[in-house]
Protein backbone atom coordinates (compact mmCIF):
# COMPACT_ATOMS: atom_id res chain seq x y z
CA UNK A 1 0.00 0.00 0.00
CA UNK A 2 1.32 3.37 -0.85
CA UNK A 3 1.62 6.32 1.83
CA UNK A 4 -0.92 9.59 1.62
CA UNK A 5 -1.05 11.22 -0.94
CA UNK A 6 -0.43 14.39 1.79
CA UNK A 7 2.68 12.61 2.97
CA UNK A 8 4.28 12.17 -0.02
CA UNK A 9 4.27 15.93 -1.49
CA UNK A 10 5.72 16.84 2.12
CA UNK A 11 8.72 14.59 1.31
CA UNK A 12 9.43 16.17 -2.14
CA UNK A 13 8.94 19.59 -0.47
CA UNK A 14 11.79 19.03 2.01
CA UNK A 15 14.19 17.39 -0.86
CA UNK A 16 13.29 20.47 -3.39
CA UNK A 17 14.29 22.57 -0.45
CA UNK A 18 17.62 20.48 1.01
CA UNK A 19 18.78 21.20 -2.72
CA UNK A 20 18.61 24.75 -3.18
CA UNK A 21 20.27 25.18 -0.01
CA UNK A 22 22.96 23.40 -1.03
CA UNK A 23 23.02 25.02 -4.26
CA UNK A 24 23.48 28.23 -2.68
CA UNK A 25 26.10 27.32 0.06
CA UNK A 26 28.43 25.99 -2.73
CA UNK A 27 27.74 29.52 -4.99
CA UNK A 28 28.75 31.59 -1.75
CA UNK A 29 32.83 31.58 -2.04
CA UNK A 30 32.36 32.32 -5.71
CA UNK A 31 30.39 34.82 -5.03
CA UNK A 32 32.86 36.36 -1.90
CA UNK A 33 35.55 35.50 -4.15
CA UNK A 34 34.42 37.53 -6.83
CA UNK A 35 33.24 40.47 -4.36
CA UNK A 36 36.89 40.39 -3.03
CA UNK A 37 38.18 41.82 -0.04
CA UNK A 38 40.96 44.66 -0.20
CA UNK A 39 44.29 44.24 1.14
CA UNK A 40 44.91 46.41 4.41
CA UNK A 41 47.35 48.78 4.37
CA UNK A 42 50.17 47.86 6.96
CA UNK A 43 53.41 49.68 7.64
CA UNK A 44 56.95 47.92 7.20
CA UNK A 45 60.35 48.38 8.96
CA UNK A 46 63.23 45.96 7.67
CA UNK A 47 65.02 43.67 10.46
CA UNK A 48 68.53 45.52 11.55
CA UNK A 49 70.36 45.23 14.47
CA UNK A 50 72.27 47.53 16.79
CA UNK A 51 73.76 48.38 20.26
CA UNK A 52 71.51 49.32 23.26
CA UNK A 53 71.95 50.32 26.28
CA UNK A 54 69.76 47.67 28.58
CA UNK A 55 68.40 48.00 32.24
CA UNK A 56 67.96 45.14 34.54
CA UNK A 57 65.25 45.55 37.20
CA UNK A 58 65.69 43.15 40.44
CA UNK A 59 63.78 43.73 43.99
CA UNK A 60 65.81 44.94 46.57
CA UNK A 61 66.05 45.27 50.29
CA UNK A 62 68.07 48.30 52.23
CA UNK A 63 70.14 48.06 55.06
CA UNK A 64 72.28 50.24 57.40
CA UNK A 65 76.27 50.47 56.05
CA UNK A 66 77.22 49.63 59.68
CA UNK A 67 74.48 47.72 62.02
CA UNK A 68 75.68 47.63 65.02
CA UNK A 69 74.80 45.92 68.47
CA UNK A 70 74.98 47.86 71.70
CA UNK A 71 76.42 45.93 74.58
CA UNK A 72 78.34 46.93 77.92
CA UNK A 73 81.69 45.68 78.55
CA UNK A 74 81.75 45.76 82.00
CA UNK A 75 78.81 44.53 84.53
CA UNK A 76 76.66 46.55 86.89
CA UNK A 77 73.45 48.70 87.30
CA UNK A 78 71.85 50.96 84.73
CA UNK A 79 71.38 54.21 85.95
CA UNK A 80 70.24 56.01 83.15
CA UNK A 81 69.38 56.26 79.48
CA UNK A 82 71.02 59.14 77.25
CA UNK A 83 69.20 58.94 74.00
CA UNK A 84 65.73 59.41 72.29
CA UNK A 85 64.48 56.20 70.81
CA UNK A 86 64.38 56.09 67.21
CA UNK A 87 66.51 59.60 67.12
CA UNK A 88 69.74 60.13 65.02
CA UNK A 89 72.76 59.68 67.47
CA UNK A 90 76.66 60.72 66.89
CA UNK A 91 79.28 58.70 67.46
CA UNK A 92 81.13 59.46 70.59
CA UNK A 93 77.82 59.85 72.36
CA UNK A 94 77.03 58.65 75.64
CA UNK A 95 73.72 56.17 75.19
CA UNK A 96 73.58 54.53 79.04
CA UNK A 97 74.98 55.39 81.81
CA UNK A 98 75.86 52.38 84.49
CA UNK A 99 76.69 52.89 88.42
CA UNK A 100 79.93 54.33 88.50
CA UNK A 101 80.52 54.38 92.48
CA UNK A 102 82.04 51.22 92.04
CA UNK A 103 84.13 51.84 89.32
CA UNK A 104 85.46 54.74 91.01
CA UNK A 105 86.30 52.88 94.56
CA UNK A 106 88.34 50.58 92.11
CA UNK A 107 90.54 53.35 90.34
CA UNK A 108 91.10 55.17 93.64
CA UNK A 109 92.02 51.26 95.02
CA UNK A 110 94.55 50.96 92.02
CA UNK A 111 95.94 54.45 92.56
CA UNK A 112 96.72 53.79 95.80
CA UNK A 113 98.47 50.49 95.33
CA UNK A 114 100.67 52.59 92.25
CA UNK A 115 101.82 54.94 95.22
CA UNK A 116 102.80 52.38 97.50
CA UNK A 117 104.69 50.83 94.30
CA UNK A 118 106.56 54.01 93.86
CA UNK A 119 107.71 54.08 97.14
CA UNK A 120 108.81 50.56 97.58
CA UNK A 121 111.22 51.41 94.47
CA UNK A 122 112.57 54.48 96.11
CA UNK A 123 113.08 52.59 99.23
CA UNK A 124 114.72 49.41 97.34
CA UNK A 125 116.81 52.02 95.18
CA UNK A 126 118.08 53.64 98.11
CA UNK A 127 118.96 50.45 99.75
CA UNK A 128 120.54 49.28 96.79
CA UNK A 129 122.68 52.64 96.09
CA UNK A 130 124.09 52.39 99.82
CA UNK A 131 125.10 49.10 99.61
CA UNK A 132 126.43 49.49 96.45
CA UNK A 133 128.72 51.79 98.66
CA UNK A 134 130.00 49.78 100.95
CA UNK A 135 130.30 46.83 98.10
CA UNK A 136 133.15 49.04 97.09
CA UNK A 137 134.87 49.49 100.15
CA UNK A 138 134.41 46.01 100.84
CA UNK A 139 132.00 46.15 103.48
CA UNK A 140 129.07 44.29 102.71
CA UNK A 141 129.12 40.74 100.93
CA UNK A 142 128.41 40.43 97.24
CA UNK A 143 125.26 38.86 98.29
CA UNK A 144 124.14 41.38 100.27
CA UNK A 145 124.43 43.63 97.26
CA UNK A 146 122.83 40.82 95.54
CA UNK A 147 120.10 40.76 97.04
CA UNK A 148 119.43 44.40 97.43
CA UNK A 149 119.65 44.65 93.60
CA UNK A 150 117.09 42.07 92.62
CA UNK A 151 114.60 43.54 95.40
CA UNK A 152 114.85 47.21 93.53
CA UNK A 153 114.17 45.53 90.39
CA UNK A 154 111.11 43.48 92.15
CA UNK A 155 109.86 46.64 93.09
CA UNK A 156 110.29 48.60 89.38
CA UNK A 157 108.26 44.89 88.53
CA UNK A 158 105.61 45.59 91.02
CA UNK A 159 105.52 49.58 90.13
CA UNK A 160 104.66 48.54 86.04
CA UNK A 161 101.80 45.81 87.30
CA UNK A 162 100.40 48.48 89.20
CA UNK A 163 100.37 51.23 86.85
CA UNK A 164 98.43 48.27 84.28
CA UNK A 165 95.52 47.42 86.85
CA UNK A 166 95.14 51.25 87.60
CA UNK A 167 94.73 51.56 83.36
CA UNK A 168 92.20 48.62 83.55
CA UNK A 169 89.85 50.23 86.52
CA UNK A 170 90.08 53.52 84.44
CA UNK A 171 89.31 51.51 81.59
CA UNK A 172 86.62 49.91 83.18
CA UNK A 173 85.23 53.44 84.51
CA UNK A 174 85.46 54.81 80.72
CA UNK A 175 83.70 51.71 79.58
CA UNK A 176 80.40 52.22 82.40
CA UNK A 177 79.82 55.04 80.23
CA UNK A 178 78.18 53.18 76.77
CA UNK A 179 78.94 55.43 74.50
CA UNK A 180 77.56 55.31 70.72
CA UNK A 181 80.74 53.76 68.24
CA UNK A 182 79.51 55.07 65.18
CA UNK A 183 77.02 58.24 64.08
CA UNK A 184 73.46 56.64 63.14
CA UNK A 185 69.90 55.46 64.20
CA UNK A 186 69.21 54.44 67.57
CA UNK A 187 66.51 51.75 68.39
CA UNK A 188 64.35 51.05 70.98
CA UNK A 189 66.41 50.75 74.78
CA UNK A 190 66.41 46.66 75.63
CA UNK A 191 67.27 47.16 78.84
CA UNK A 192 65.38 50.06 81.47
CA UNK A 193 66.79 52.06 84.08
CA UNK A 194 67.60 49.92 87.29
CA UNK A 195 68.45 46.30 85.62
CA UNK A 196 71.56 44.66 86.27
CA UNK A 197 73.79 44.32 83.25
CA UNK A 198 75.74 41.28 83.17
CA UNK A 199 78.39 41.77 80.42
CA UNK A 200 78.42 42.12 76.99
CA UNK A 201 76.09 38.76 76.53
CA UNK A 202 73.22 41.32 76.94
CA UNK A 203 72.03 43.32 74.19
CA UNK A 204 71.41 46.74 75.34
CA UNK A 205 70.03 48.22 72.40
CA UNK A 206 71.03 48.26 68.41
CA UNK A 207 72.59 51.10 66.26
CA UNK A 208 72.52 51.22 62.01
CA UNK A 209 74.69 53.62 60.34
CA UNK A 210 72.25 55.57 57.42
CA UNK A 211 74.07 58.08 56.19
CA UNK A 212 75.06 54.96 53.44
CA UNK A 213 72.58 52.57 52.38
CA UNK A 214 73.54 49.18 51.29
CA UNK A 215 70.89 47.47 48.74
CA UNK A 216 70.86 43.83 48.58
CA UNK A 217 69.81 41.81 45.67
CA UNK A 218 69.69 38.20 44.06
CA UNK A 219 70.25 37.75 40.74
CA UNK A 220 69.12 34.19 40.25
CA UNK A 221 71.90 31.46 38.78
CA UNK A 222 69.84 31.01 35.40
CA UNK A 223 70.02 34.67 34.43
CA UNK A 224 73.92 34.85 35.52
CA UNK A 225 74.60 32.05 33.61
CA UNK A 226 72.48 33.22 30.27
CA UNK A 227 74.23 36.42 30.65
CA UNK A 228 77.78 34.58 30.71
CA UNK A 229 76.96 33.11 27.37
CA UNK A 230 76.43 36.14 25.77
CA UNK A 231 78.74 37.84 26.49
CA UNK A 232 81.13 35.10 25.60
CA UNK A 233 79.17 35.15 21.98
CA UNK A 234 80.05 39.00 21.85
CA UNK A 235 75.95 39.82 22.24
CA UNK A 236 76.60 41.68 25.18
CA UNK A 237 78.85 43.88 27.13
CA UNK A 238 79.21 43.96 30.97
CA UNK A 239 80.45 47.43 33.09
CA UNK A 240 84.18 46.65 34.30
CA UNK A 241 84.24 44.28 37.21
CA UNK A 242 80.32 44.30 37.16
CA UNK A 243 79.93 47.17 38.85
CA UNK A 244 77.20 48.26 37.91
CA UNK A 245 75.61 52.27 38.47
CA UNK A 246 72.55 51.54 40.64
CA UNK A 247 69.41 53.67 40.85
CA UNK A 248 66.53 52.98 43.36
CA UNK A 249 63.25 53.36 42.42
CA UNK A 250 60.73 53.34 45.87
CA UNK A 251 57.48 52.10 46.55
CA UNK A 252 55.94 55.04 45.30
CA UNK A 253 57.40 54.94 41.86
CA UNK A 254 59.79 57.70 42.58
CA UNK A 255 63.66 57.83 42.03
CA UNK A 256 66.07 58.31 44.96
CA UNK A 257 68.40 60.94 44.49
CA UNK A 258 71.47 59.71 44.81
CA UNK A 259 72.87 57.25 42.67
CA UNK A 260 75.00 53.91 44.07
CA UNK A 261 77.54 51.49 42.47
CA UNK A 262 77.59 47.72 42.86
CA UNK A 263 80.69 46.86 44.79
CA UNK A 264 80.31 43.10 46.00
CA UNK A 265 79.19 39.88 44.05
CA UNK A 266 78.83 36.82 46.53
CA UNK A 267 80.74 33.77 44.56
CA UNK A 268 78.11 31.97 46.54
CA UNK A 269 74.74 30.11 45.41
CA UNK A 270 72.06 30.26 47.74
CA UNK A 271 71.02 26.68 47.94
CA UNK A 272 67.28 27.59 49.03
CA UNK A 273 66.85 30.01 46.58
CA UNK A 274 68.70 29.74 43.63
CA UNK A 275 70.05 32.92 43.76
CA UNK A 276 73.82 34.82 44.55
CA UNK A 277 73.42 38.03 45.97
CA UNK A 278 74.80 41.30 44.75
CA UNK A 279 75.58 44.62 46.92
CA UNK A 280 75.71 48.71 46.25
CA UNK A 281 76.16 51.54 48.63
CA UNK A 282 74.06 54.57 47.95
CA UNK A 283 74.32 58.09 49.49
CA UNK A 284 71.52 58.58 51.89
CA UNK A 285 72.38 62.11 53.24
CA UNK A 286 68.77 63.43 53.55
CA UNK A 287 67.75 60.27 55.75
CA UNK A 288 64.88 58.94 53.02
CA UNK A 289 65.74 55.65 53.03
CA UNK A 290 65.15 53.39 55.89
CA UNK A 291 66.74 49.59 56.96
CA UNK A 292 64.48 47.06 56.45
CA UNK A 293 62.37 48.85 53.27
CA UNK A 294 62.02 47.34 49.98
CA UNK A 295 62.78 48.84 46.52
CA UNK A 296 63.47 48.25 43.06
CA UNK A 297 66.97 48.39 41.84
CA UNK A 298 67.68 49.48 38.33
CA UNK A 299 71.50 48.11 37.38
CA UNK A 300 72.76 50.24 34.72
CA UNK A 301 76.04 49.61 32.66
CA UNK A 302 75.06 46.74 29.99
CA UNK A 303 75.42 46.88 26.66
CA UNK A 304 72.86 44.38 24.36
CA UNK A 305 75.06 43.96 20.70
CA UNK A 306 73.69 43.41 17.93
CA UNK A 307 70.53 43.78 18.90
CA UNK A 308 67.30 43.56 16.73
CA UNK A 309 64.69 45.59 18.06
CA UNK A 310 61.33 46.32 17.21
CA UNK A 311 58.22 48.95 18.72
CA UNK A 312 56.45 47.38 21.80
CA UNK A 313 53.24 47.27 19.34
CA UNK A 314 54.31 45.20 16.92
CA UNK A 315 55.02 41.93 19.14
CA UNK A 316 52.14 40.19 19.58
CA UNK A 317 50.86 37.41 22.08
CA UNK A 318 48.48 34.10 21.19
CA UNK A 319 48.85 32.77 24.75
CA UNK A 320 51.06 30.14 23.62
CA UNK A 321 53.85 32.81 22.94
CA UNK A 322 55.21 35.99 21.39
CA UNK A 323 55.03 36.60 17.39
CA UNK A 324 54.78 38.97 14.94
CA UNK A 325 53.51 39.80 11.01
CA UNK A 326 55.66 39.16 8.68
CA UNK A 327 55.16 40.53 5.18
CA UNK A 328 55.82 37.69 2.59
CA UNK A 329 54.31 36.81 -1.17
CA UNK A 330 52.29 33.61 -1.18
CA UNK A 331 52.45 30.72 -3.98
CA UNK A 332 50.23 33.25 -6.32
CA UNK A 333 52.65 36.07 -6.20
CA UNK A 334 50.10 37.92 -3.53
CA UNK A 335 51.41 39.88 -0.52
CA UNK A 336 49.99 38.58 2.56
CA UNK A 337 50.72 38.63 6.45
CA UNK A 338 51.90 35.61 7.93
CA UNK A 339 52.98 35.09 11.93
CA UNK A 340 56.46 34.55 12.90
CA UNK A 341 57.53 33.23 16.77
CA UNK A 342 59.81 35.23 18.05
CA UNK A 343 61.86 34.86 21.32
CA UNK A 344 61.94 38.34 22.77
CA UNK A 345 64.70 39.58 25.49
CA UNK A 346 64.74 42.80 27.37
CA UNK A 347 62.54 45.66 27.10
CA UNK A 348 64.02 48.90 26.43
CA UNK A 349 62.56 52.74 26.60
CA UNK A 350 64.40 55.33 23.80
CA UNK A 351 63.41 58.33 22.43
CA UNK A 352 60.48 58.07 24.58
CA UNK A 353 59.48 55.01 22.56
CA UNK A 354 59.16 51.29 24.54
CA UNK A 355 60.76 48.44 22.02
CA UNK A 356 61.32 44.72 22.59
CA UNK A 357 64.74 43.08 21.67
CA UNK A 358 64.38 40.28 19.66
CA UNK A 359 66.47 37.41 20.75
CA UNK A 360 65.68 35.06 17.98
CA UNK A 361 63.44 33.87 15.19
CA UNK A 362 63.93 36.79 12.62
CA UNK A 363 66.40 36.94 10.14
CA UNK A 364 68.28 41.01 8.51
CA UNK A 365 66.30 42.60 6.57
CA UNK A 366 62.54 40.87 7.07
CA UNK A 367 60.31 43.08 6.55
CA UNK A 368 58.24 43.52 9.95
CA UNK A 369 54.59 44.77 10.13
CA UNK A 370 54.58 48.09 12.66
CA UNK A 371 50.98 49.59 12.17
CA UNK A 372 47.91 48.01 10.81
CA UNK A 373 47.34 45.33 12.80
CA UNK A 374 43.85 45.68 13.14
CA UNK A 375 43.18 45.30 9.56
CA UNK A 376 44.82 41.74 10.01
CA UNK A 377 41.47 39.84 10.46
CA UNK A 378 43.34 36.18 9.49
CA UNK A 379 46.81 34.58 8.98
CA UNK A 380 47.73 34.92 5.27
CA UNK A 381 45.23 37.83 4.52
CA UNK A 382 46.32 39.57 1.73
CA UNK A 383 47.89 43.11 2.16
CA UNK A 384 49.21 46.32 0.61
CA UNK A 385 52.36 48.07 1.59
CA UNK A 386 51.89 51.57 2.78
CA UNK A 387 54.62 54.37 1.39
CA UNK A 388 56.08 55.83 4.34
CA UNK A 389 55.36 59.22 3.26
CA UNK A 390 51.94 58.26 3.54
Amino acid sequence: MYPPLNSRLKKISVLIASFTLLTACQDMPEAQSSGGMPPAQVSVEPVSRTSVPIIIKLPATLAGNKEVEIRARVSGIVESRNFEEGQKVSAGQSLFTLDLEPFTLEVEKAQAEVNVAVATVKQAKRERDRLQKLKNERSVSKRDFDNAASNYDIAVANLASSKVALNESKLDLDYAHVKAPVSGMIGRELVSEGSYVSGPELLLTELTETDTMRVRFGFSEREQLQMRKDVENGNLSLPKNNEFDTKLILQDGSTHESMGKVNFSDVRVNRYTGTSELQAKVENSTGQLRPGQFVRVELIGAVRNNAVLLPQRAVLDNGTGKFVYVATKNEQGTMVALPAPVEVGEWVHLDDKNYWIIRSGLTDGQPVITEGFARIFFPGMPIAIADKGE
